[in-house]
């Protein structure tokens, strides 16, 4: 029967009409929470990509991208069509940032299909702020208070680290077989129209609407079919040469009226840029991009140059010898990220190729050497692909993180980490202290940390490393759960932050536990509960269950412990220096040491029981 409208009382006519009109509204609303999923979906997990623009003031390179996301320069430069994983960015720069895409359960209703990326937050970030402008709307701030529930958005506190949800979706099988390979997760803008972003990806507008539906609004994330990742057309990025630097200080101190003194800002100045950036905007980027077989021939005369200094130290390698060493360089020779093992001449080398200039690293290995320092010994310069070799002593034993938490069958004695812990702490002391101008790591975590056949322990990746301290730097680089707070949250580059490192690497000697956990919890967050009162119930539920078994000295752990917690404070005044450390760790079986607000680190005898 059909309804005749008009015979309707008002009042039930108005209560239609508004159920009628909050179900339209409803419907064109984008999800806030996420988008749903199947769990068992045959396609997920899977590997896709996020449309990334490169902002100002903190996204204008890789690095901030990458550490953004948790992958490396190359690994977003290279489907994005940058040719030097070092350039720098302009503002609105596209990319192409690949991501992990999977069905999560989140709780008993809802499941969304995201990419989980871990974010430490740093003084005055918000769930708001960061999902629209770190993550630029490619999430939202409820979408991240449901897959954190235990973290309170107004009670957030600089180094915790929270679950940041990227909306993504994997093809269906269906999708698969018809040919379609990636959804393309895509911010819809203001000014973009379905057709725009149709033709800027290279996708059918009208899949686009079968799998979004029509209603489309701004700041909604997009899922944009394609086949294949479409070849981004990359503006040339010039680098600042350094005479325009110069005359661009020159016009500020006119302006500000300084003269003589203007002249002096802008060395200071200049300096303070050659040492932040570390050569990165040297003549290797010129103003065009790489194309062809090989670098332009100027790059290749600068790339020499940044190195020559280094020729008479080390052996220079020959890229064939290299690529003969480790099978083309062959993934199955690969011993961790970039760093391959082979053969030259009857000698082991840890071999680590590189596609930027290795310019500061090698200007720091010149100054360095030291039993506990892994030993630099060539390098190479492929001059046709642009890339730079590293060519490392090689530690026979790997990394003290596989020790740790990787090997099941065999586990480090108390003993053995004791000793590992003052091979570093010695290690840390020497760049730290003999060293001029000092040296601080910036990357000490048990990953970096090489054993040799002795099970003697070396440091190794010199990568991050930067020569002075107390200087303050808004590229923040560095492994989550080892960085200090206010490196995190400053930007201070002291060698205190190596001191705190240090410590969440004894939590690991101690405990057996990784840096940070499954669920983006940092290991040291929970340390200094361990040391009040003293009781040794609360120690023994925190060490590593096989030191449990060997029945080792309680007081000696108790006092490595203790070291480490003083190396976590707050306050890097209060920290220990390595020095101390080194003194502490030698003595442990004799000595224990207390833990105040004040003092930071104290020892005092143990009276002979």
């Amino acid at each position: 029967m059909k309804i005749k409208f008009h015979h309707l009382p008002p009042l039930l006519l108005l209560l239609l009409w508004y159920n009628t009109h909050q179900h339209n509204v409803q419907a064109q609303l984008p999800s806030t929470i996420g988008y749903n999923c199947t769990a068992n979906q045959s396609s997920s997990p899977c590997d896709t990509f996020v449309f990334y623009r490169a902002a100002p003031p903190s996204f204008l390179d890789l690095a901030a991208v990458g550490d953004l996301f948790s992958l490396s320069r190359p690994e977003i430069a290279i489907p994005s069509n940058i040719s030097s994983p070092a350039s720098r960015l302009l503002p609105d720069q596209t990319l192409f940032v690949p991501i992990k895409c999977s069905c999560n359960t989140v709780n008993t209703s809802v499941t969304i299909s995201y990419s989980p990326q871990n974010f430490t937050i740093r003084s005055g970030d918000t769930f708001y702020l960061v999902s629209t402008i770190s993550y630029q709307n490619l999430t939202t701030y409820q979408s991240v208070e449901v897959v954190n529930p235990n973290s309170i958005p107004t009670q957030l506190n600089v180094g915790d680290v929270i679950v940041f949800p990227i909306f993504c979706r994997c093809p269906t099988s269906s999708q698969r077989q018809s040919g379609l390979n990636y959804l393309i997760s895509y911010v819809f803008q203001p000014s973009d129209s379905l057709s725009a972003v149709a033709s800027k990806l290279g996708a059918s507008e009208q899949m686009i609407t079968e799998i979004n539906g029509a209603d489309i609004n701004p700041y909604d994330t997009v899922f944009v079919p394609v086949s294949n990742l479409p070849n981004l057309t990359q503006p040339v990025v010039p680098p600042l040469s350094p005479p325009e630097r110069e005359r661009k200080g020159a016009v500020i101190g006119l302006g500000v009226g300084l003269g003589v003194c203007g002249a002096l800002l802008i060395l200071v100045c200049a300096v303070w840029w050659y040492r932040e950036r570390g050569g990165v905007f040297k003549d290797v980027e010129k103003q065009q991009q790489r194309k062809g077989d090989g670098l332009l021939k100027a790059e290749k005369v600068s790339l020499m140059a940044d190195v020559s200094g280094c020729l008479d130290k080390y052996k220079v390698f020959q890229v064939e010898d290299l690529s003969a060493a480790t099978d083309g360089f062959d993934e199955r020779c690969i011993i961790q990220g970039s760093v391959y093992k082979g053969k030259i001449d009857g000698e082991w080398y840890a071999i680590k190729k590189m596609k930027w200039n290795a310019y500061e690293e090698l200007k720091i290995l010149q100054k360095v050497n030291h039993g506990n320092l892994v030993r630099l010994e060539g390098f190479c310069i492929d001059q046709e692909e642009g890339n730079c070799y590293l060519v490392y002593e090689y530690a026979e034993n790997g990394s003290l993180h596989s020790w740790l938490h990787e090997n099941e069958a065999e586990k480090l004695s108390w003993k053995t980490r004791l000793r590992i812990a003052i091979d570093v702490a010695n290690g840390l002391q020497y760049i730290h202290e003999h060293t001029r101008p000092k040296v601080v790591h910036k990357d000490i975590k048990s990953s970096n940390i090489l054993l040799d056949s002795n099970m003697r322990a070396k440091i190794a990746n010199f990568g991050l490393a930067k020569s002075g301290c107390n200087a303050i730097t808004m590229h923040i680089v560095g492994t989550q759960g080892y960085i200090a707070p206010e490196y995190l949250a400053d930007g201070v580059v002291s060698t205190k932050m190596d001191v705190f490192s240090f410590g969440v690497v004894l939590l690991e000697l101690i405990s057996g536990r990784e840096a940070r956990d499954e669920q983006g919890n940092v290991l040291w967050a929970s340390a200094s509960g361990v040391m009040d009162g003293k009781e040794e119930r609360k120690l023994r539920e925190w060490m590593d269950e096989c030191l449990l078994r060997e029945s080792c000295s309680t007081d000696s752990v108790s006092s490595v412990m203790a070291v480490a917690v003083a190396c976590l404070h707050k306050d890097p005044a209060r920290r220990p220096s390595m020095v101390d450390i080194v003194y502490a760790l030698s003595k442990s079986d004799d000595l224990f040491f207390d833990v105040s607000e004040e003092n930071g680190l104290s020892p005092r005898a143990v009276v002979a029981r």
